[in-house]
């Protein structure tokens, strides 16, 4: 009886606790759009999209190196589409990403000291925002993209070798009945 009380307790505390973070959540959201509808500033207010649509007139998309970045993600993701049945190749590109991102930090950090060298603007920030979403953010795409690959490769092997396991065993229980 102490376990399923003890138990049961747990369960109430544990929905408390999810009951107050959606209140919260749904407050901070009202807050925030609120602000979106009432300040937007202008009079247009797009709200969610407006810091999107200032990242984006703000980045000089003609500059070679940003073109040939984009390149690469595309090109990556080809790679990593075409090659969805090689399992060795979708791994060593999945952890070559991995590998990406990890060093995204200290890739930040270099560019930030040597952006003169290659773009007319200095993109690099201390925080890394955008190279986290030119650089990180596609990354993450196709690492993601190839994880779901994989899950969808090992959940169908899994049930060809259920169906292997369940014919042997009933060729094995014929064999044993003759």
């Amino acid at each position: 009886m102490d376990v399923a009380a003890s138990f049961a307790s747990s369960m109430d505390q544990m929905a408390s606790m999810v009951e107050g973070l959606t209140e919260e959540l749904r407050k901070q959201w009202s807050q925030a759009t609120a602000e979106t509808a009432g300040g937007g500033g202008g009079g247009g207010g797009g709200g969610f999209f407006d810091p999107i649509l200032a990242f984006v007139h703000a980045v000089d998309w003609t500059e070679p190196w940003l073109i040939g970045l984009i390149l690469f993600h595309v090109v990556l993701l080809v790679f990593a589409v075409v090659s969805r049945k090689r399992s060795n190749v979708q791994m060593g590109i999945f952890f070559s990403v991995l590998f990406g991102v990890y060093f995204a930090e200290r890739l930040n950090t270099y560019l930030h000291r040597h952006w003169k060298s290659f773009a007319r603007q200095p993109y690099f920030d201390s925080h890394g925002v955008f190279l986290s979403v030119v650089w990180s953010g596609p990354l993450l795409l196709v690492s993601t993209l190839i994880l779901v690959n994989s899950l969808r490769t090992m959940t169908s092997l899994m049930v060809k070798w259920k169906r292997a396991e369940l014919k042997h065993r009933a060729h094995a229980a014929k064999n044993k009945d003759q």
